[in-house]
């Protein structure tokens, strides 16, 4: 592994810093927290963590001697000032004198202690740090010092390796009794550079930031050279179907099957989204012949399982064609899967008195031998996550099992962690927003409705995909909101089919259309083109026909119900002028919306449209206000204000109604107005 200590790079960060009154020890301390922070097979997402011991000074004028140490869940890739609170060093030193402390009760110390009561909470570890003398700490989940220490001679082998320069650490749950075990090793071999936590992980100390960085990287440099050494046997392939099923064929029923039913009555279902990953060593891992033994052993670190369980669910692998039986397959492993978690929880929820509410049994990792895994959260970014994290552990479980025996902790242990309130609380919970989970599907997302559409989707929680012929535009729009783009012309049967594959390859199904896109052409009835006729009719309601059909397939394989929304226009209902090339198909449209009602209302699919008028869009462009505005003698604005309230309708508020409508889960084959009251448009 590679320094990238830079003294330039040092000192910029020092001068940055001290402009904000920040003083060299903790500027360092950002300075190579985020060098380690920036290595995937060091870190990732809030794990591992740094502390620098520094004076500083308090409210009262006094120096202090203080632990700077991560605080808990701060990503060290990209942490700042805050993510390092300062806690007042001696108290905690004192705390070693105990015999014994309470979760509780340390985390009290330490908030008890923070010069800002305002700080996050520190790590965990906090205390080990604290008791450790060395002024630079540094602690990483090294993928290459996870393989040699998660087997079963794990000791030995890193005793061989690194051959006086660390002291090991058996393996203890994090917290006081860690911290006071490691500290007392510590003192026994008082030279070493720096800790092995055998099955967790390495700690490396310094006199100085870069002095921990570097024995940080010397010894990881160490295992990945024994790792590269060693004999390789590699993972020998189980059988698989000549031809295997792609991905998005598959994804929405798994997403499905996941589904946790809530409420029958209500139709309502903890759902997740997925996350797919694939790639040369990950389908070797996956199609390996004992899978079955190497990928139940647990987590390759145990904070891992907070967000991937303790195991994974495999499935069989899917042969193209014969869909039906993997389908029955998996719906059978994934029941097993949940039983057995809830039997896991059984087992160790053995604390009568403080008894752990049993988190959902849902697997977050799906194994598909000849494709890939799936990962899944709450959203996209925690299946990303979590994703992220099983790739790490396929990384390790490869390479100890390359020259030995993957081994984890054992199954208490891992229980222990996986329902710590201190390592939940990493997840931030909070009551989740009233589309959290969901998928929404945009058509028309570059224009001013489907880009308010996107913003109030994303604010209520969900997960959004922009489709749109325009890409650089549905670009800026996924860049704004946290959605992601995906290039789609729903007047073409391909595209539409390409676009529903990505959103299942992007996010595992979708739960929610918005089919947003269309154009006003103008004519007089009589007289219009059949082929401006035609062309009006395969935007303004073919194009919504085969994006609704292509996301109830999608539904239908979920199982969870779902949600249709059309744009409608009240030319729908209330035609004007010169508006019949736009008007016709629209009233089609509104028909289709009511169709879908009728049709799929069994299947807990809602349909429902928003009829809006004059609002400044695609739809309704500059020109069209112009014109209209002219031919009646009033301003744009008097144009645009001409309703019953006499205010001016936005794109924001017919996207607020198709949230509404998207919410109101006992409400199918409505049409709502949204047009500040144009009462010859209203429907009953």
């Amino acid at each position: 592994m590679e320094s990238f200590w830079s003294d330039s790079e040092a000192q910029a960060a020092i001068e940055r810093y001290g402009q904000r009154g920040i003083g060299e020890d903790l500027a360092l301390r950002i300075y190579t927290t985020r060098l380690l922070g920036g290595e995937p097979k060091l870190v990732l997402h809030g794990g591992g963590n740094t502390s620098v011991k520094t004076p500083l000074t308090d409210l009262a004028g006094d120096t202090v001697d203080v632990l700077c140490v991560k605080g808990s869940g701060w990503d060290m890739a990209s942490i700042e000032p805050p993510g390092l609170p300062a806690v007042r060093l001696e108290p905690l030193q004192r705390l070693r004198a105990l015999d014994r402390l309470s979760d509780e009760d340390m985390v009290n110390a330490q908030r008890g202690n923070l010069l800002d009561s305002a700080a996050p909470n520190p790590s965990v570890e906090t205390l080990l740090h604290a008791f450790l003398p060395h002024k630079f700490i540094d602690h990483t989940h090294s993928i290459a010092i996870l393989a040699l220490t998660d087997q079963p001679n794990g000791a030995d082998i890193c005793g061989d390796v690194f051959t006086g320069r660390v002291a090991l650490v058996p393996y203890i749950m994090p917290g006081f009794a860690l911290a006071k075990s490691c500290a007392e090793i510590y003192e026994q071999s008082p030279d070493v550079e720096g800790l092995i936590l055998l099955k967790h992980g390495v700690f490396a100390f310094g006199a100085t930031a870069r002095e921990a960085y570097e024995r940080m990287i010397d010894l990881v440099s160490l295992a990945e050279r024994h790792l590269a050494g060693a004999p390789s046997q590699p993972f020998a392939g189980m059988a698989l179907p000549e031809q295997l099923a792609l991905p998005a064929a598959i994804a929405p029923t798994l997403r499905g099957l996941l589904a946790i039913e809530t409420d029958a009555d209500e139709g309502l279902h903890t759902r997740f989204v997925l996350e797919f990953r694939s790639s040369e060593a990950i389908r070797n891992f996956v199609q390996g012949e004992e899978l079955a033994r190497y990928s139940q052993q647990g987590p390759v670190t145990p904070d891992h399982a907070i967000r991937i369980k303790p195991l994974p669910v495999i499935l069989p692998p899917p042969a193209a064609g014969g869909l039906d039986g993997f389908i029955d397959q998996a719906a059978e492993a994934i029941a097993e899967y949940q039983n057995a978690y809830s039997a896991y929880v059984a087992r160790n929820n053995t604390d009568e008195l403080a008894p752990k509410t049993p988190l959902d049994p849902s697997p977050r990792i799906i194994l598909v031998p000849g494709l890939g895994f799936f990962a899944a959260g709450d959203s996209a970014k925690a299946a990303a996550i979590a994703a992220d994290l099983y790739e790490n552990n396929i990384d390790v479980i490869t390479d100890a099992e390359s020259f030995g025996t993957y081994e984890s902790i054992g199954e208490a242990d891992t229980f222990d962690i996986e329902y710590w309130s201190l390592e939940q609380a990493k997840l931030g919970k909070a009551g989740e927003k009233p589309l959290a989970r969901h998928i929404v599907a945009i058509t028309g997302a570059a224009g001013e409705i489907g880009r308010a559409c996107a913003r109030a989707f994303r604010s209520a929680g969900a997960d959004v995909a922009l489709l749109d012929l325009n890409l650089e535009a549905a670009d800026e729009v996924a860049a704004e909101t946290g959605a992601i783009a995906i290039e789609c012309d729903v007047t073409d049967d391909g595209s539409v089919a390409s676009a529903f594959e990505a959103i299942t390859l992007a996010f595992g199904g979708v739960d929610i259309l918005v089919s947003n896109a269309g154009a006003a052409w103008q004519g007089r009835i009589g007289e219009v083109d059949d082929a401006v006729l035609r062309q009006s009719f395969e935007l303004n309601f073919f194009a919504h026909q085969r994006v609704a059909k292509a996301t109830v397939a999608v539904m239908l394989r979920q199982k969870t119900g779902g949600v249709l929304l059309f744009n409608a226009s009240k030319q729908a209902v209330n035609p004007g002028a010169d508006f019949g090339p736009y008007g016709l198909p629209k009233a089609a449209t509104m028909f289709l919306s009511r169709q879908y009602a009728v049709d799929y209302g069994a299947d807990g699919i809602r349909s429902n449209a928003v009829n809006a008028d004059r609002i400044r869009s695609g739809l309704l462009t500059d020109n069209i206000v112009h014109e209209r505005a002219a031919a009646r003698g009033v301003s744009e604005r008097d144009y645009m204000t001409g309703n019953l309230l006499q205010r001016e309708v936005t794109g924001a508020d017919v996207a607020q109604a198709f949230v509404d409508l998207a919410l109101a889960r006992k409400t199918t084959g409505a049409v709502i107005t949204v047009d500040g009251g144009n009462i010859a448009a209203a429907l009953r």
